[in-house]
């Protein structure tokens, strides 16, 4: 058996999935939005069409490398077994080779039509991502998704700068709401994944400070959360839908963050985490309808 999947053709759906293709769409839903909210009027469609491919590329050879560097322990958990590098089905060294022709392309599609700041900050991300985070920080702390989230908090702002051409305060605020979601999201699925953490020796927070101090963190962060998506319209960068939006969409993040504490739920981990990713598309999608609706109270 071990032989056939070291033989197994590679299809175009191996490489796709090489990239990730579901966290990159995430991602490139908050890159759009990051633009559209940087503008009063529309993004011009070059920029928008051209800054998001590139930032996607990006983003989908960092994942390729992940893949690269997470192949053995992805053989070992049953989410990843499955990936076409843990597999065989695409060799390490053409995977290599996609993850560089992908990630030059999207570099070279920033630098050209975009700018040069969004594509150094693409860049940044990247290895932040690809290097700092998978080869690093995941193996040596469990704080390892609080400080790598920074790195896939970064989508809005390249957003932001690929309109602009600059670094806004508004552009850092959409950053920090991503930077304070990534770890009760994340945590939530480590909980239910732990024990192939643990067998892979991975110290995610459950792994090595427990499941109920796990619990307690991913409540306290929710409440920071929480606190930081009002900010927006704090600082007029939204209005009042995006700020009924914030609350009730918290709310309901909230009532998953209690719900997993009360520990009467088993499935609550993983509906926490599912619950995570609809919040935070909502969340973006409030603010642009919002943007469109009350502009003067985004100027």
């Amino acid at each position: 058996m071990a032989e056939t999947i070291m033989t197994a053709k590679a299809t175009w759906r191996d490489y796709k999935e090489l990239t990730k293709p579901n966290v990159v769409l995430l991602m490139i839903l908050t890159s759009a939005i990051g633009m559209f909210m940087a503008v009063p009027g529309m993004v011009p469609l070059d920029i928008l069409i051209l800054g998001n491919l590139g930032i996607a590329l990006c983003a989908g050879a960092a994942a390729a490398v992940n893949h690269l560097v997470d192949q053995q322990v992805d053989q070992r958990m049953a989410r990843t077994r499955n990936r076409p590098v843990a597999q065989g089905r695409v060799p390490t060294s053409r995977a290599a080779l996609f993850a560089l022709l992908i990630g030059g392309l999207g570099m070279a599609i920033l630098v050209i039509w975009v700018n040069a700041l969004t594509a150094w900050l693409t860049l940044a991300s990247l290895v932040g991502y690809a290097f700092v985070y998978t080869m690093y920080l995941k193996r040596a702390t469990p704080q390892n998704i609080v400080i790598g989230g920074l790195a896939g908090a970064a989508p809005p702002l390249l957003g932001w700068t690929a309109v602009t051409g600059e670094i806004h305060g508004h552009a850092l605020l959409l950053v920090l709401i991503i930077f304070a979601w990534t770890p009760p999201h994340f945590w939530a699925l480590a909980i239910h994944r732990r024990e192939e953490y643990a067998a892979v020796d991975i110290p995610m927070l459950p792994v090595t400070h427990g499941v109920t101090f796990t619990k307690i963190h991913i409540l306290l962060y929710t409440l920071i959360m929480f606190v930081i998506t009002l900010l927006p319209f704090a600082t007029r960068m939204s209005g009042p839908l995006y700020l009924l939006g914030a609350v009730v969409l918290g709310g309901g993040f909230l009532y998953w963050a209690i719900e997993l504490l009360r520990n009467r739920n088993p499935k609550a981990p993983m509906e926490t985490f599912k619950y995570s990713i609809s919040y935070l598309m909502a969340l973006f999608l409030v603010m642009l309808v919002d943007h469109y609706l009350f502009p003067v109270a985004s100027l």
